[in-house]
């Protein structure tokens, strides 16, 4: 796969194993092996006038992985690679299209909460329906499917790729657990074939982190540390070995559209502390970052990539999100009260982490979009402002969308050039089919 692509660089990723998958071995995992191996990366899909980086170690240290990043692509353009082993064979060719900061156009999907053991096993985690067929189980998500035929530039995974906590009697708790989760979900040939074909970049929330509605607290396994590190080593986000680098980034997209990714576990208060000023889910310098660079961005679209929802509603019995008043809402609350103050009140929320298709307007002005889960068996009914049992009991919050049934599916956006040459940026729902739910075309004034 390639990950965290701009104009110019992207960081290319493979694993070593020494059987071919997509079937699992007889303990249901999928074996690294030991090995040498390069990408050759070129404009051309012949790979003529073609680079190579050079050898990659493939060790038990870094799970067989192998990464390098690229450097010197040209804007805009279409990128051919593969891997080639030590012996000279080359692996499946795969692609993805470099940013273009000074174009007018790109498009992407978004999605989260991949349940792997509802899927499988057809005991769903929610109210949603059971549709994996047999076919399914052995090729992966139909969403997959449903994405690529929509030829975005990119992916966004916002969370929740794997879940270490299912099942939940024998929940992912050392290093080998928890690596096997990623093995057995990143297997599926349709996300081997969408990963292959378009760049991706990737969020963490609380069940790819450690467990539901995970914080730092507490001796439970797997650690925070644990986690933290077991996601950069299997995420194609940072060069290999950087622990360093924060996970909350900003990428401008296209002269009118600019993404900010956020950080939403590594640096929060506990869930459990009172909320406050004091209280923060993304912690003093990812806040002052988001700031700073919101602030300096002439982007016309300005959009915030959440694991986690802000505006909501959600749960009230829930503490670890912004809506939340026992959770960060005080947070919140004064990140609102500045982007009013700044007139940036048209920034636009893209979350996760909840199992259902939401469009939410704030009190303030501020929208969000709710992308919900990837399949069905992992979807559930959600819920609307004015319910006495959740965040917005008394019907603050403006609600234009709220799917009317669980289903799995995405979000795909598009930025583009309107009929009269202005700006334009369409959000549209699918269902994991394919299927158009609700669309949202936003045009400058």
């Amino acid at each position: 796969m390639a990950g965290e692509v701009t104009s110019s660089r992207a960081l290319l990723q493979s694993r070593l194993t020494s059987i071919s998958g997509p079937d699992l071995d007889p303990h249901g995992d999928l074996p690294g092996a030991s090995g040498q191996a390069c990408f050759e990366w070129s404009e051309f899909e012949d790979f003529r006038k073609s680079h190579k980086t050079p050898s990659l170690e493939a060790t038990s240290e870094s799970d067989f992985i192998v990464r390098s990043e690229i450097t010197g692509l040209p804007a805009g353009k279409s990128i051919y690679y593969r891997l080639v082993f030590a012996d000279g064979r080359p692996g499946p060719t795969r692609s993805f299209k470099t940013r273009n900061p000074k174009g007018d156009s790109v498009s992407f999907c978004m999605g989260s909460c991949l349940n792997y053991l509802p899927f499988m096993t057809g005991k769903p985690n929610g109210e949603g329906p059971v549709t994996a067929s047999a076919e399914d189980k052995h090729l992966g998500y139909p969403s997959f499917v449903a994405m690529q035929k929509l030829h975005p530039d990119f992916f966004i995974g916002a969370g929740d790729i794997v879940y270490y906590d299912f099942p939940k009697e024998a929940p992912a708790q050392t290093v080998a657990q928890l690596r096997k989760k990623w093995h057995e979900q990143f297997r599926f040939p349709r996300l081997v074939e969408f990963l292959g074909s378009t760049a991706s970049y990737w969020l963490k929330d609380d069940h790819d982190f450690r467990f539901d509605d995970a914080d730092h607290s507490g001796e439970k396994l797997p650690l925070a540390t644990t986690g933290m590190s077991v996601f950069r080593e299997q995420m194609p986000i940072h060069p290999a070995g950087d622990s360093v680098t924060p996970n909350y980034r900003t990428h401008r997209l296209t002269q009118d559209l600019q993404l900010w990714f956020l950080e939403g576990r590594d640096y929060r208060t506990d869930n459990q502390a009172p909320d406050g000023p004091k209280k923060s889910l993304w912690g003093a310098d990812q806040r002052q970052w988001l700031e700073k660079t919101l602030k300096g961005s002439d982007a016309k679209w300005k959009i915030l990539v959440s694991p986690t929802p802000m505006v909501g509603p959600d749960r009230a019995s829930k503490s670890d999100n912004h809506t939340n008043p026992k959770g960060f809402r005080t947070e919140a609350d004064s990140f609102f009260t500045w982007l009013k103050k700044e007139k940036l009140t048209d920034t636009l929320i893209l979350c996760g982490d909840r199992h259902w298709q939401y469009h939410s307007i704030h009190p303030s002005g501020v929208e969000e979009f709710s992308v919900g889960a990837l399949h069905d068996e992992n979807s559930t009914r959600g819920i609307p402002p004015g319910d006495p049992t959740s965040t917005d009991p008394q019907g603050l919050i403006q609600q234009p969308y709220l799917s009317p049934q669980p289903t799995g599916g995405f979000l795909y956006v598009r930025s583009r050039p309107n009929a009269k040459g202005q700006p334009s940026l369409d959000l549209s729902f699918y269902d994991d089919g394919g299927k158009l739910l609700h669309q949202v075309i936003k045009e400058t004034p």
